[in-house]
């Protein structure tokens, strides 16, 4: 008898084991796509609402240097995810989807068949290259994260997004600037571009009290940026300091103005003190006017980047303040890898969360275990975005664009094939979530003017 039994049962092991012992690639199934699903999602024409598109610049020309407030090419080096390596093939099929490179050889011969290819594509389109780009990566509007736009990023195919972190650093930011290696090279970029700010508003130099520096140089930088066509804002803050923006005291914070105002460096808690009564400033405003905030939060980049200042949670105070109820929040890349604390603030009425930077780190099938969650909570508060940002030849922003673009695709087919296959939904409604993480999201967060 328990021959018998050892004898039943041996085939089973036999199976086992060589389930066990095969190669990923059989062994694994991969995860199931429904054809026609992601063919409808390749048709939606896109709101990107999040990236840093270049202005092209003609031949001899200075170089474009505002397309973000906090460049990172100044810090120490750091490493980064592999799938932002040149190693990972998405880039490979990237260039061939957009520029035909020649095969070649080895990889300095293709290089220089890239280059070639990706300048006669720029001269080809000149001043319309970033439409074409849009064009080719199927997104209708770019939402562009930039100092300035200019020559070759009009309305209505590409809206402004500007930086307000500067608004809450008024004072000497020496003291703030010693946190890291770091932030020794990104406050002073805060700093000039403030004294950019207050140029143009034809201001020579900070007034004397708290109070009417926020009625003086706040609420009309946001003035004049809401006319000049803006739709939302961005703080950068995670790069500088942790995001626990604490509840105010308004009148230790209108002190410490008044105190170094005229010289003199604060320590580091009477400047959170500040940023906390500012930033609040700042966010009424910005209600008030209809723009939208972006916040970063990611897991990178830097060697010194501080991943749990970056943490979703840390928002709460923000976000449930009252007074800020007319104010939209998005939370940009989503608090990569925190996305179930994202999760739980997207229950406040004006919390938002976008997958830009997620669908350039993440393969699909990962990416999608985010959006069904998500997109099982709170389907009408997940945006797409790219954080599309210029490498250079090999990794122009109008490649990154495409790899968050069909990344995003394929992972939301993913998730919504399995939610389609699990009864959670019918294929009108999937065809709907669809159209809302890819378009009409957006259109409720952002004031755009379109249907």
């Amino acid at each position: 008898m328990v021959a018998r039994r050892e004898f039943r049962w041996w085939p089973c092991l036999l199976v086992a084991f060589a389930l066990l012992t095969a190669e990923p690639s059989r062994a694994c199934a991969q995860t199931p796509v429904d054809s026609a699903l992601l063919s409808y999602i390749n048709t939606i024409r896109a709101i990107d609402v999040h990236a840093h598109p270049m202005r092209p610049v003609p031949p001899g020309a200075p170089a474009d240097t505002e397309f973000d407030a906090l460049p990172l090419d100044g810090i120490p080096p750091f490493g980064v995810p592999h799938r932002l390596s040149l190693d990972d093939p998405i880039w490979r099929t990237a260039q061939d989807a957009l520029f035909h490179a020649p095969t070649a050889v080895n990889d300095s011969i293709y290089r220089v068949g890239l280059r070639a290819a990706v300048e006669a594509t720029r001269r080809e389109h000149a001043q319309h290259f970033p439409e074409w780009a849009l064009d080719a990566v199927r997104t209708d509007v770019m939402l562009a994260n930039r100092i300035a736009m200019g020559a070759g990023l009009a309305s209505p195919r590409f809206r402004w997004v500007p930086f307000a972190d500067p608004l809450m650093y008024p004072l000497d930011t020496r003291g703030e600037a010693a946190r890291t290696p770091d932030t020794r090279a990104l406050y002073p970029k805060e700093a000039a571009l403030l004294r950019r700010y207050l140029r143009e508003l034809r201001m020579t130099k900070l007034p004397s009290t708290l109070d009417t520096y926020a009625r003086t140089i706040v609420r009309p930088t946001l003035e004049r940026w809401r006319s000049g066509g803006a739709v939302g804002i961005k703080l950068e803050a995670a790069y500088l300091r942790p995001l626990d923006f604490d509840d105010p005291d308004p009148a230790a914070a209108r002190a410490i103005y008044a105190r170094y105002v005229a010289g003199g460096v604060p320590s580091r808690a009477e400047y959170k003190t500040l940023e906390d009564y500012l930033v609040r400033v700042i966010a009424k405003d910005a209600g008030t006017l209809g723009l939208s905030i972006q916040i970063h939060t990611l897991e990178t980049f830097g060697g010194y980047y501080r991943s749990a200042g970056a943490a979703p949670h840390l928002l709460e105070p923000l976000v449930n303040d009252s007074t800020l109820r007319a104010t939209k929040f998005v939370i940009v890349h989503g608090g990569w890898p925190l996305v179930g604390e994202t999760s739980g603030l997207l229950s406040k009425p004006n919390v938002y969360a976008d997958i830009s930077m997620m669908d350039i780190l993440l393969p699909p099938h990962q990416l999608a275990a985010v959006l069904r969650q998500w997109l099982g909570e709170w389907p009408d508060k997940v945006l797409f975005g790219s954080d599309a940002f210029d490498g250079g030849a090999e990794q122009g922003w109008e490649q990154v664009a495409w790899v968050g673009s069909n990344t995003a695709r394929r992972a939301l087919a993913m998730a919504l094939t399995g939610m389609l296959r699990d009864g959670e939904i019918n294929r009108p409604r999937a065809e709907e979530l669809a159209r809302m993480v890819m378009r009409q999201n957006a259109l409720a967060v952002y004031d755009l003017g379109m249907r």
